[in-house]
């Protein structure tokens, strides 16, 4: 499972680069939408990771500071891969979400959140993107591992 993880949060920060620098390529025709949702996919990522080590979490929502955000990336995918290799990925544990609810799951359940989560928000931007007559870049899963394959 360490294995798998460790590859699809490989993908997960490949396509979170590419989108960054898309995003910042083409800066003054990028709708909104597409920066907020991209903000939200970075901070998610953030506050899944601050949950399992017990820090502090960014707002879900938060408008990060575009110049910052790359660094945000870097510094969650680092996170995670120390998260991957340092904790048991069945330990379960216990988080408030936002509207202070309490939770428990499995590290490795929050883990596979934190990739589908990023996921469906990147195609989110993909199609923003093009309703806006830009072409959106290519971040299917199975595209990643020919290129790297290859």
């Amino acid at each position: 499972m360490e294995d798998k993880l460790n590859e699809l949060f490989e993908y997960n920060y490949h396509f979170n680069k590419k989108w960054i620098e898309f995003l910042t390529e083409n800066f003054q025709e990028v709708p909104e939408k597409s920066l907020k949702l991209i903000n939200h996919l970075i901070n998610a990522h953030q506050v899944w990771n601050a949950r399992i080590d017990n820090e502090t979490e960014f707002g879900v929502w938060q408008n990060n500071v575009w110049s910052k955000i790359s660094e945000i990336n870097n510094e969650n995918h680092a996170k995670t891969l120390k998260i991957i290799h340092e904790k048991s990925l069945e330990n379960v544990i216990e988080y408030q979400n936002s509207k202070g609810q309490k939770f428990t799951n499995k590290i490795e359940d929050i883990l596979f959140h934190i990739i589908n989560h990023s996921t469906y928000h990147r195609a989110q931007i993909a199609s923003d993107i093009k309703n806006c007559g830009i072409e959106p870049i290519n971040t299917d899963y199975i595209f990643y591992k020919r290129k790297i394959e290859e």
